[in-house]
């Protein structure tokens, strides 16, 4: 009995230590880690919000850019971070839901090592064409592959990246042949689509905005499942294919183990900062939209039914773990 009622003290001293670290958190600067280059458009976006909930928290925020290995060194960092409130990870959809799908091993757990904070932003990838190319849709493009075969060929990130995997299970639902062609670096696939080398590439908004104004590149579909905002003239995907849906994404998690106090209290930050319609232009202008922070709940339930959507695709399209 004694031992009982000592481990019920115990118990009750750390439940009470926690919330007690809940109530004054923070007390010092934050991290966030980034598993993007200084620049770079997820840094960018994971700079914005974290200056903005450092403003809301009243602690510094420190961006840690951990890029490489198709962001594994940065999930590796923050799944072995303390799970003390104080070391958060900038997460993209390939960190938690296409790598386990591709890769036999990773030395972080994508469930069991992170707990969801808040999501931040959305953002569509656009198909575009070189102008040479006599199609102005999506329909057109694969009519004209079936007319034409071999005359095609996507520019892409690799087959076990994002584009690559996209342009992939668009050839197999639309049963085109068009051929993938992988770069070590998407600017160099941009500069061959450009010049005509390539036919075909698909960017997310940043990068193809710029190509779209300039004329260098025709817009022929966008991967959300309804129009994109201030893309309405170009049309959804799911209008040729019905429940086509593919979209990048940056949300915040934390290290499993972290207070559920402090994981409420970020997200309710961050819900404030991201229904200000200065973030939201913001963010707009930048390429990614947002609907707020939804709840941690909601959080986890999209990243696990965006989970089974990336095993089926890499199924689909035959890519085997490597």
């Amino acid at each position: 009995m004694n031992r009982l009622l000592r481990g019920l003290f115990l118990l009750a001293l750390l439940a009470g230590f926690a919330e007690a670290h809940a109530q004054t958190w923070p007390t010092r600067p934050i991290k966030m880690i980034v598993s993007f280059p200084a620049g770079s458009a997820p840094d960018i976006v994971c700079r914005f919000v974290s200056d903005r909930l450092s403003r809301a928290v009243g602690q510094q925020i420190i961006v840690d850019n951990r890029p490489g290995s198709g962001n594994i060194i940065a999930a590796q960092a923050a799944a072995r971070s303390a799970p003390d409130g104080y070391n958060f990870f900038c997460a993209t959809a390939a960190t938690l839901v296409s790598n386990p799908h591709t890769f036999k091993f990773l030395p972080y757990d994508p469930v069991k090592d992170f707990v969801p904070v808040a999501m931040i932003a959305k953002g569509a990838f656009i198909v575009l064409a070189h102008p040479s190319v006599p199609v102005k849709t999506l329909a057109e493009l694969v009519a004209y592959d079936k007319a034409n075969p071999g005359k095609l060929a996507w520019a892409t990130d690799g087959l076990r990246n994002f584009t690559g995997m996209m342009a992939a299970w668009l050839n197999k639902i639309a049963g085109t042949g068009i051929l993938t062609v992988p770069y070590a670096t998407m600017p160099l696939g941009i500069q061959d689509t450009i010049a005509g080398r390539t036919q075909l590439v698909i960017l997310a908004i940043p990068a193809a905005a710029p190509r779209i104004r300039s004329g260098e590149l025709r817009p022929l579909a966008a991967s959300f499942a309804k129009r994109v905002p201030g893309y309405e003239n170009v049309p959804a995907i799911s209008e040729t294919f019905p429940g086509f849906e593919l979209v990048g994404w940056f949300l915040i998690v934390a290290p499993a183990g972290i207070p559920a106090e402090i994981v409420q209290r970020v997200n309710r930050e961050m819900d404030g900062i991201l229904k200000d319609p200065e973030t939201a232009q913001r963010l707009r202008a930048l390429g990614f939209f947002t609907e707020g922070a939804e709840t941690p709940e909601k959080v986890g339930e999209y990243i696990r039914a965006d989970f089974e959507k990336w095993g089926r695709i890499v199924k689909d399209i035959g890519i085997q773990p490597e």
